[in-house]
């Protein structure tokens, strides 16, 4: 490359990073704190915690890396109008190539970057994630010690623990189990323990009572010294780890098994799955040639314009709204399959013909003007109203 082309991905490089570290984080911090039930209701160590957020971050890098490459581009190359440069460049006989090449490789790069994260590392992350989600609720004294909480076992089945005594004792046991039907069981214990034998646990009850009442409404008490209440059913339905179509590899959809119960339900999820993995890649040089089509040019700063950062980001979110759209429905609906592919191609062959044609792809200046007066005016009546709050409250005062 060319001096300015290094100086050119140099630039929009850093901003990339810069870019992707802050979008990730945003992004990972809403997902994660979906999570944070591992701890306070399974009570999981806070190390199973951080493993599950870090088993999240490939799943959200195929979507925040093409916006964070719109934001790199159409912050850079708009800086660099800002500083006269592209004028610069224009004035000295450089072509658009000049600039949209290091765009370009960057983008290139960023495409190669999610392909392999969609299809070779996260379907891998989403299993493992799966399973420590699993073993985290299948853990019988991590549902129970927690004291004085009832904890939902299973539907019908909630059990609570007023204390928890020295040698792995358990004081104050309550369980309710309401899954016979026709019967409600009320077990209470003063003492107990989790007893394993062999791959089975069982909560052994100590000193207690069994209150058994009937849809009549007769009940029936009876005093135990001892009671084994078996628990490795519901264990071992914890341990049942379901994978959606998500979760699969590339090489599974591709040949799915016949006898995949979800498959047989539901055959076109793992059709649009496959499909969308092999398009969703793709935005990264989609959203790099918008962002190259609104601010590739040089512009003087007297044109009426709107922020070409925002124009991009605008567009590209429309663009990439078309593609959740596309793939929601791909699954139900044949033919939205070839949206998924249609709707990149679309808006890359726009934003060339932009490029190329040596126009702008931002809004009319009519509308850029209305846009600017409409924020001149919110601002001015907030600026009004604030005023307006100021006086009523010093009069109240007075």
């Amino acid at each position: 490359m060319k001096v300015v082309e290094r100086y050119i991905m140099r630039r929009a490089l850093t901003m990339f990073l810069a870019a992707l570290v802050w979008t990730l984080a945003i992004v990972w911090t809403t997902q994660v704190l979906a999570k944070i039930d591992l701890v306070t209701d399974n009570g999981q160590s806070a190390l199973t915690f951080f493993e599950v957020a870090a088993l999240i971050i490939p799943s959200i890098i195929p979507i925040v890396v093409p916006f964070a490459l719109v934001v790199a581009v159409a912050q850079t190359l708009s800086v660099m109008n800002t500083d006269s440069e592209l004028a610069v460049l224009s004035a000295a006989g450089a072509s658009r190539w000049t600039i949209a090449r290091p765009i370009l490789l960057l983008a290139i790069a960023a495409c190669a970057f999610s392909f392999i994260v969609d299809n070779a590392i996260d379907p891998y992350a989403r299993q493992k994630n799966r399973q420590l989600v699993a073993a985290s609720r299948a853990d019988l004294l991590s549902l129970i010690i927690q004291e004085g909480t009832f904890r939902k076992i299973d539907e019908g089945l909630f059990l609570q623990v007023g204390e928890r005594l020295p040698g792995n004792r358990l004081g104050g046991i309550f369980v309710a189990d309401s899954r016979e039907e026709g019967a409600s069981l009320t077990y209470y214990a003063k003492t107990g323990s989790i007893v394993e034998k062999g791959d089975e646990k069982v909560l052994m009850m100590n000193d207690g009572v069994i209150n058994r009442k009937s849809v009549t409404g007769d009940l029936s008490v009876i005093r135990f010294t001892s009671y084994a209440f078996d628990m490795s059913a519901f264990m071992s339905a914890a341990n049942d780890i379901t994978l959606l179509p998500k979760d699969r590899t590339t090489q599974y959809l591709l040949n799915p098994d016949p006898n995949d119960k979800m498959f047989q339900r539901e055959p076109g999820s793992y059709r649009a799955e496959l499909n969308q993995r092999f398009a969703e890649w793709s935005y990264s040089l989609v959203f790099a040639l918008i962002a190259l089509a609104v601010a590739g040019d040089a512009r003087s700063h007297r044109e009426a314009r709107v922020n070409p950062l925002i124009t991009a980001i605008a567009i590209a979110l429309f663009v990439r709204w078309l593609g959740f759209f596309a793939a929601g429905k791909a699954d139900k609906v044949w033919y939205y399959v070839y949206l998924l592919y249609g709707i990149p191609l679309i808006a890359s062959a726009v934003s060339i013909w932009f490029i190329v044609s040596s126009r702008s792809m931002e809004l009319p200046v009519a509308w850029a003007d209305w846009l600017t007066n409409l924020a001149n005016r919110a601002g001015d009546n907030w600026i009004a109203f604030k005023l307006w709050l100021a006086r009523r409250a010093s009069g109240q005062g007075a």
